[in-house]
């Protein structure tokens, strides 16, 4: 399989490159990471400068390759990351451009890609969170509507978000993958209740959801109802194929500065230490390839990233948790302090093995889909 770019794609990686010197000293100060309304407005404006300079339609308009090059380069250059638009710009809309009717493209799709309005993750449930299929949330059909009853946790970015990618189940009596529907549902009406919840690193970017009778219109429905299963694995791919590429560039940097952090405090002498950044060093190489690997493959099938993601997701949630226990043992005691570079890092990476899909559901679809071994019994 050819990984090299095209003249055209290294014309596109040197525009954007020259694109990015010039605009990223002009942005404002990020707000605090408690401001919520500041951060959605930071990122929304930051989105709506990718806009007007032709660059924020390559999560779904462009070729999966070029969606690399852009995610790699952002990163290097220190471009502000995709924040409260995650939702919209990395699941909800290629979700929708991929399988949402000439309609609901037309209505959805602007707006996220101009910066007008923010999108949040409705799947997880209390009950429901490895095994998404055994979601309870119900969604009764009453005329033109659905009435929907239910709870979620972990909703990614709710207490900013205009809309929300729901799943609800739409028929009980079926077999638990099969009786589930994908709903867009407008975060303003009547009946949603959000309450934020803090995380171990102090952040509150995920919030508690509740819905009582919240009335979601049938025409918000993305796929055939009862069949958001199918809907969703598309949304899963993408979140597993692509959204953390920017990450993987992000750690490789990270990496060559704990580096020289163990220079600069006379640990680079240690051996042990040596050979498990050297390690690490390989360990993102090979992901980076990887990335590339599932990229070519979606890009020579149907755009949408296929089951490889699910080896990529396994692989580099264990490694992001390696680079930040090494990070621990170079800053020793240090790695205690909140305020020190990489501490809050180690603790978020904590949750990448539950994070879109825990390790062992990853090691269940390389085992069947790839592998073909029988299921579990």
């Amino acid at each position: 399989m050819d990984l090299s770019y095209t003249p055209e794609e290294e014309e596109f990686r040197a525009g954007l490159r020259e694109w990015l010197g010039k605009v990223l000293p002009t942005l404002p100060a990020k707000p605090s990471p408690d401001d919520w309304p500041g951060r959605r407005a930071y990122d929304l404006g930051w989105q709506r400068m990718l806009y007007d300079a032709g660059y924020a339609d390559v999560h779904w308009d462009a070729s999966p390759t070029t969606r690399l090059i852009f995610l790699e380069e952002t990163e290097k250059a220190g471009a502000p990351y995709v924040g409260a638009n995650f939702v919209g710009l990395l699941h909800a809309g290629p979700t929708v451009a991929a399988e949402g009717t000439d309609g609901q493209r037309a209505r959805w799709l602007p707006p996220i890609l101009r910066g007008e309005e923010v999108w949040c993750q409705g799947f997880s449930e209390p009950d429901a969170g490895s095994d998404l299929a055994s979601l309870r949330t119900r969604a009764r059909r009453d005329g033109d509507d659905y009435v929907v009853t239910g709870s979620k946790i972990w909703t990614s970015h709710a207490e900013v978000a205009d809309w929300c990618e729901l799943l609800v189940r739409t028929d009980p009596a079926a077999p638990k993958h099969r009786g589930i529907t994908w709903l867009a549902m407008p975060m303003s009406l009547p009946g949603i209740t959000v309450r934020p919840l803090r995380t171990l690193a102090g952040s509150a970017e995920f919030a508690e959801v509740f819905l009582d009778d919240v009335r979601v219109p049938v025409a918000n429905r993305v796929g055939d109802e009862n069949d958001g299963w199918r809907v969703t694995m598309v949304t899963l791919s993408f979140e597993r194929g692509t959204a953390f590429v920017g990450e993987v560039v992000a750690c490789r940097r990270v990496l060559g500065e704990l580096a020289a952090e163990a220079r600069r405090r006379g640990r680079w002498d240690d051996p042990l230490l040596r050979r498990r950044l050297g390690r690490l060093n390989a360990e993102f190489r090979g992901l980076w390839r990887l990335i590339q690997w599932n990229v070519s493959e979606a890009e020579g099938g149907s755009g949408v990233p296929g089951v490889g993601g699910s080896v990529f997701k396994l692989r580099y949630s264990h490694a992001r948790q390696e680079l930040y226990d090494a990070a621990a043992a170079v800053l020793g005691a240090d790695a205690l302090d909140l305020d020190r570079p990489w501490t809050l890092d180690r603790l978020s990476s904590l949750s990448y093995t539950i994070a879109a899909g825990t390790s062992q559901i990853q090691q269940n679809i390389v085992a069947e889909r790839i592998l073909g071994l029988p299921k579990g019994r």
